[in-house]
């Protein structure tokens, strides 16, 4: 199944059926570990409300929950049961997989605060959140916080500029960058790649780390100017061992 032929709408309702029939396995199976969590992270990387997720929850939960009474009070609307329809004889694996597919692996930016010397997989959630989850609550957000209001704003994700947005004034005065990062929690590690290190060090004043915390809960923001001399950063250096296999002929 291809996800680009499926719908905005579909997307968030799909997510909302999956989370309702499989509940707390479902939860797993996208290594979620709260409901709170897979609406506000679901929620932001599609680029909708988190809200809307648990809305679509909320309306299957009738036909599906043993212990959530969900929407019970009104009839189920005709475009959610012909998804449920749609979908009603595909297994966890197969729908979770397509839940997946909403998220290429191209789109998840690698922005995670694992500590790579140990080789640990992040998890699906967690890239979400320090990826594209975080980058969406920045575009939804940003005409309504002051310091951003007055600006025009370029995303740059893409270009490899060392940082995920350009900011236009709408004066003759210079642009600014946003680069933007996650954390589930309301504190964690935060890395710089040694491009985005350069380039706040470079800029200065006009370089500002936009921080979404607690995907956990109740996602908020904290930004961060000039944070290559403002805060301090510890150098890391990884060594990646890659394996190749040689012939003679």
């Amino acid at each position: 199944m291809n996800p680009y032929k499926i719908s905005f709408r579909e997307k968030q309702i799909l997510a909302g059926l999956f989370l309702s029939k499989y509940d707390a396995t479902g939860l797993r199976a996208l290594e979620f570990k709260t409901f709170k969590e897979a609406f506000n992270i679901i929620g932001y990387a599609l680029g909708a409300r988190p809200a809307s997720i648990k809305n679509y929850r909320d309306e299957f939960d009738p036909i599906f929950s043993k212990t959530r009474l969900g929407c019970h009070k009104r009839q189920r609307r005709d475009y959610c049961l012909e998804i449920a329809e749609k979908y009603k004889k595909m297994d966890i694996r197969t729908m979770a997989n397509i839940v997946r597919s909403f998220f290429p692996e191209e789109m998840l930016a690698e922005k995670s605060d694992k500590d790579s010397r140990k080789g640990d997989a992040t998890s699906f959630a967690k890239r979400l959140a320090t990826g594209l989850a975080a980058e969406h609550y920045f575009q939804s957000h940003a005409g309504n916080i002051e310091e951003f209001r007055s600006y025009e704003i370029e995303e740059t994700t893409k270009h490899g500029c060392g940082y995920d947005f350009r900011l236009w004034p709408s004066d003759n005065n210079p642009y600014i960058v946003v680069e933007v990062k996650g954390l589930m929690e309301t504190s964690g590690t935060l890395n710089l790649t040694a491009k985005e290190f350069d380039v706040a060090h470079f800029l200065k004043e006009r370089y500002i780390l936009f921080v979404v915390k607690n995907f956990r809960e109740a996602p908020f923001h904290e930004t961060y100017t000039n944070p290559a001399c403002n805060m301090r950063f510890d150098r890391q250096e990884n060594i990646i061992v890659q394996t190749t296999w040689r012939t003679r002929i």
